[in-house]
C-alpha cells in the first residue's frame, strides 16, 4: 500500500527549504561583519580627502 502524504505540508516544507537557500545565498552576498563595514568607511574617506587635496581650486583665479 503506498503511503499517504499531506501535500500542503509539503509544500510548506519545499517553501522552507527555498527560504533558506535564498538566506544562505544572501549570507555569502551581503554578509560582512561591523569591522569589515567600519575598515571600508575609513578608506573611502581618505580616499575622499585625497582626491579633493589634489582638485584645482577655482576661486584664486
Amino acid at each position: 500500500m503506498a503511503d499517504i502524504i499531506n501535500l500542503r505540508n509539503v509544500r510548506k516544507q519545499k517553501a522552507r527549504a527555498d527560504k533558506d537557500a535564498q538566506a544562505q545565498q544572501n549570507r555569502v552576498l551581503f554578509g560582512r561583519t561591523k569591522a569589515e563595514k567600519l575598515q571600508q568607511a575609513a578608506e573611502r574617506a581618505l580616499a575622499d580627502k585625497h582626491i579633493d587635496g589634489h582638485k584645482k581650486d577655482e576661486t584664486h583665479e
